[in-house]
């Protein structure tokens, strides 16, 4: 029977209360009964408007059909013909901006559930099926992809699948990327994304780690070593700061070396192997989701005042509409409006407070959002002990630096075609954050799986 009903069916979750307080995963996934119901609402539109909206084109009212049959494992092989990381992306892609948006059902209400269905999809193949995915027959040609991200994997998948002997180099000691050193427990477990990983390897990808390309290996000797392409997805995982007094007192991090710890090196544990600061109040500078992720951690570690300061309103916070409102129900206190100007020190090199100014938007900037602009004589401090710095990234400059030809953006991305990922070096193609800063998972998929066929392209038309 057709669900006509104007809401999602509600994801079930820990209570906000018991949640901020462990690193168990917040939305606990759709039951059978509530993924049939919710499979009932799409209504199969014949032109696929969401799907166009999917930046690795997943069929999405056909494999939403095969759960309205209960025919979990089909939906599930019908995804993994465009997405190599379907439990993933059923977690933390932003489906309200992009496949979700275009649902014909959010006219007059709320569009289907898409990202929850991928995700009970992806969990019940994980849960029910033990049979190994075959490797496929070898074409006899040889590639390499740097880094094993998003990008990468998505980009090796893909290229396995058509017979190519894979190789992916990552520098850290764990495979997964930002899926394992930015992006938290309660998000996205890394038991799900060593298990995407190990499908992967199961088609004979070949992962090598602690492999830092421009030290260990450079892209000229990846060739010389025979590999006739090369992919280049190694992120944006350079921090910024602001350039502030202060930023080099004790208990001031970026979001991504305190994400790397809590997340990667496991620093919430007892006895973890890493240290890291239990501030009792924090601040973390910005607006996005990794923001969110790094306050919603904070708080996890024990702290009693977790705040978000952002120069500009809420109307303007660029982080996904779900986080922003876990963070809340979680005791997240938004400053908004509200700019640091100075770090402020107190006993022993540690901080103590941020010294603060209000703000208020101006005229629209080149971005489109309103400029904010500093109102006279309103500087107040904000009493803390440790400051988060989440203002965004941009690609670490080693593979720039090392590789001949390769041309880059005056703020260090890579410069890449759109279409194909082509580099201004032959044979070397690049995707994701490495070429476009800091975005989502799935438009880094996306840029891998674009790249993966235009260097299966590249390599035929050498025979």
């Amino acid at each position: 029977m057709p669900n006509m009903s104007l809401n999602k069916n509600e994801m079930p979750s820990q209570p906000a209360d018991v949640r901020n307080k462990n690193f168990k995963e917040v939305a606990l996934g759709y039951t059978e009964e509530q993924a049939v119901d919710e499979a009932n609402r799409c209504l199969n539109c014949k032109n696929k408007p969401c799907v166009g909206n999917c930046p690795v084109h997943i069929d999405i009212p056909a494999f939403i059909a095969k759960i309205r049959e209960r025919d979990y494992e089909a939906a599930y092989q019908i995804i993994t013909q465009a997405s190599s990381l379907p439990a993933v992306c059923g977690r933390v892609c932003p489906q309200e901006t992009q496949c979700e948006q275009k649902c014909v059902r959010g006219i007059k209400g709320e569009p289907v559930a898409i990202g929850r269905l991928e995700r009970f999809v992806a969990d019940w193949h994980n849960q029910h099926q033990q049979e190994k995915p075959q490797k496929p027959e070898s074409n006899g040609h040889k590639v390499a992809v740097i880094g094993s991200g998003p990008a990468g994997l998505t980009c090796a998948g893909d290229l396995a699948k058509k017979g190519y002997d894979v190789t992916v180099f990552e520098a850290l000691h764990t495979a997964g990327g930002v899926l394992v050193y930015g992006i938290p427990e309660f998000r996205l477990p890394k038991s799900i994304v060593a298990k995407e990983i190990e499908t992967l390897k199961e088609m004979g990808v070949k992962i090598q780690t602690n492999m830092v390309i421009g030290k260990v290996l450079s892209i000229d000797e990846l060739f010389e070593d025979g590999y006739e392409a090369v992919f280049i997805g190694s992120g944006a995982g350079l921090p910024r700061f602001m350039n502030i007094p202060g930023e080099n007192l004790k208990g001031v991090y970026s979001a991504n070396e305190f994400l790397t710890r809590v997340n990667l090196m496991k620093a919430y544990k007892e006895g973890g192997a890493t240290p890291i600061q239990h501030a009792k109040k924090v601040a973390v500078v910005g607006g996005g989701n990794v923001a969110m992720d790094a306050a919603r951690c904070a708080k996890r570690l024990g702290a009693e005042d977790v705040y978000i300061v952002y120069r500009r309103s809420m109307e303007e916070l660029p982080a996904r509409q779900e986080e922003v409102h876990h963070a809340m129900e979680e005791g997240i206190e938004f400053k908004l409006l509200v700019n640091p100007v100075e770090i402020l020190e107190g006993e022993n090199g540690f901080v103590s407070g941020i010294k603060c100014i209000e703000m208020e938007l101006g005229e629209p900037d080149e971005s489109g959002r309103r400029r904010p602009v500093a109102k006279p004589n309103s500087e107040f401090v904000l009493e803390v002990d440790s400051v988060i710095m989440s203002i965004g990234t941009s690609p670490n400059p080693l593979i720039k630096s090392t590789t001949k030809g390769l041309e880059t953006k005056a703020w260090g991305g890579i410069i890449a075609d759109e279409e194909t990922g082509q580099t201004s070096r032959e044979g070397v193609f690049a995707g994701g954050d490495a070429v476009t800063g800091a975005a989502t998972v799935i438009l880094a998929m996306g840029a891998g799986k674009e790249a993966a066929a235009a260097m299966d392209r590249y390599i035929q038309s050498k025979q």
